[in-house]
């Protein structure tokens, strides 16, 4: 699965969705996370409601990270089929995090 990391400086998760204008790209096989790109979105500081073109750049993804998603943000990622985790960090932090929580859900209840 692929995982998206909105981050301002490659090395934190740290952006709103709606204005996060780069996401590392991470592939995870179930057990281990691997960097596979950046890509960057053309957002306007300025303007309000721009998820759409944060959506549009990670639309192969499965889940994305980011600080915080607003109201049409989180109904349009919902939308898309992604799953959505909100959390701030440092990137190799969040992401030990997802994978230790996605491990432990996955296993069998008894």
């Amino acid at each position: 699965m692929k995982i998206a990391l909105a981050s301002s400086n490659n090395k934190d998760v740290d952006l709103h969705f709606g204005k996060a204008y780069r996401f590392l790209i991470y592939e995870f096989d179930g057990d281990k996370t691997n960097f596979i790109e950046t890509r960057e979105v053309s957002i306007d500081p300025n303007q309000q409601h721009q998820w759409q073109k944060s959506l549009a750049a990670i639309k192969d993804c499965d889940v994305v990270i980011c600080v915080q998603v607003g109201m049409n943000g989180k109904f349009g990622i919902e939308k898309a089929g992604l799953k959505l985790v909100e959390d701030r960090g440092s990137v190799e932090n969040v992401l030990k995090r997802y994978v230790k929580h996605y491990k432990f859900m996955k296993k069998p209840l008894f």
